[in-house]
Parts: structure tokens; C-alpha cells; sequence
């Protein structure tokens, strides 16, 4: 796979097995983290692709460091082909009456603000290209009502009808824009959940449905979807959703 992907989020995790796949696979990678030091960790692990990857430390809540991102991709790398909106956080589970404004805003900022900023700036390079993929890491969440609090869901159905315009709208114009909707999977997330504000309600109408989760995921199977949505395999998939939750909400 001869092509530029910017991934976000891509020190741990998700966004990590991305980058290592990408990089097995051809691909130049410009990975995005705010964690300098796991991006110093994603480089020794890398260390057989340095060529093909550049790390950036960046705090993607901060605008004007958006700004100058994607001139930062093409010096260096000369194009860009993909862009992979894989970073988020959670929101401890609170439902509307106990949620609070500044949870709210650091939520919608990072899962959905940024994601639309990223979008927006990698669609200028797309379209002077007429060519161009984005695949954005929403969730079950953003599918169902009960799976996260009130923030983390609407972020994740915002990210999701986002991600269905962009692939509807531009179509015509080689760009393609997919999300994919993960069940529970072992990253680091958890640590953007403070496990001392899940509330009685949260236990009753969330928790209890964790129990149906037949297992938790691995973040190389969740890389493997966006390597698929990526390559030219899925050159017909557009403006889709797809699944991987290993059967959860099929209940």
C-alpha cells in the first residue's frame, strides 16, 4: 500500500495497530499523539519503518496547531492519500441530568470537533487530488443509546453522520469517507473514565448490559477494518458503517 495516512490518537492502542499495520504494509504514516513519550515508544517499536514514519506530538484540542498540520504532511511526505480519525475520550458514563458543561465540551471538542477540523483541512489536498480516504473511529456507542454517557454518544453519532455525509457528497469526486463502530476493545481509554462518578443509575441502565459483551476486542482487529476501508479492496464501500463488536449488539 504506496500511501500517506495521517493516523491520530496513533501512540497506543487502536491508533497504535494501525500505525504498525499501515507501516507493514507499505504505507508512510504520520502519526499524531499528544503523549510524547508513547510516541517515543511507537518509534523504537517501530524502528524498521523510520523512513516511513513521522511522529508528531500535538495537543488536536488546541486549533492553532491544526492549523499548519497538513503543510507539516506534505513537506514531508509529499502527499497525503488518508486520513484516520482514530482519537477520543470518554465521559464517566454520565447521562443528561448529571452531566456537566465542561465534560460536555472536552468530549464534543475531541470526538467530534476535531474530527470535523481534520476533515475539513484534508479536504482541500483531497480535492486537488481527486483522491482521497478518510475512515473515522466512532463506536457502538454511536449506534445505540446505551452503551456510554450523554456526551461520549452524541459525539459518536455526530462523528457517524459526518462520516455519511462526507462520503455522500464528495462521491463524485474520489474521495471516500467510512466509520468504523468498535465494540469494547483493550486500549487506553479506560483511563479517560473516573470509575468514582459511575452512579446507581449508571449501573442499572448501562453496566447491566456489559454483561451481554461476549469478550472484549484487540486493537489489531480493529486495524485490520481500517486497513480494509483504506485499500482499494473496499473501493466501493462509501459513506458505511461497519461493525466490529464480535456479535455484542446483535442482541
Amino acid at each position: 500500500m504506496n500511501k500517506v495516512a495521517v493516523v491520530t490518537g496513533a501512540a497506543s492502542g487502536i491508533g497504535s495497530a494501525i500505525t504498525h499495520l499501515f507501516l507493514s504494509e507499505g504505507a508512510s504514516v504520520f502519526a499524531i499523539d499528544r503523549n510524547e513519550k508513547r510516541l517515543d515508544e511507537l518509534k523504537h517499536q517501530n524502528i524498521l519503518f523510520e523512513k516511513k514514519l513521522m511522529t508528531f506530538q500535538m495537543d488536536l484540542a488546541n486549533d492553532d496547531e491544526i492549523v499548519g498540520l497538513f503543510d507539516a504532511v506534505i513537506h514531508h511526505f509529499g502527499r497525503l492519500d488518508i486520513l484516520i480519525n482514530n482519537a477520543g475520550i470518554m465521559d464517566d458514563f454520565q447521562p443528561v441530568g448529571e452531566l456537566k458543561d465542561d465534560v460536555w465540551e472536552r468530549v464534543m471538542k475531541v470526538n467530534l470537533d476535531v474530527p470535523f477540523k481534520l476533515m475539513r483541512n484534508a479536504m482541500q489536498i483531497f480535492l486537488q487530488q481527486q483522491s482521497g480516504n478518510i475512515v473515522n473511529v466512532a463506536s457502538v456507542g454511536g449506534l445505540y443509546g446505551g452503551r456510554a454517557g450523554a456526551a461520549y454518544t452524541t459525539s459518536k453519532f455526530g462523528l457517524i453522520g459526518l462520516t455519511k455525509n462526507t462520503g455522500y457528497m464528495y462521491a463524485k469526486s474520489g474521495i471516500r469517507c467510512n466509520a468504523i463502530a468498535p465494540g469494547g476493545v483493550n486500549t487506553h481509554i479506560g483511563e479517560t473514565i473516573d470509575f468514582n462518578k459511575i452512579t446507581p443509575l449508571v449501573n442499572d441502565r448501562i453496566m447491566s448490559g456489559m454483561v451481554l459483551n461476549p469478550r472484549m476486542g484487540e486493537p489489531e482487529e480493529i486495524a485490520a477494518v481500517a486497513l480494509f476501508l483504506s485499500s482499494d479492496d473496499s473501493r466501493f464501500v462509501n459513506a458505511a458503517v461497519i461493525v466490529a463488536d464480535g456479535g455484542w449488539t446483535a442482541y
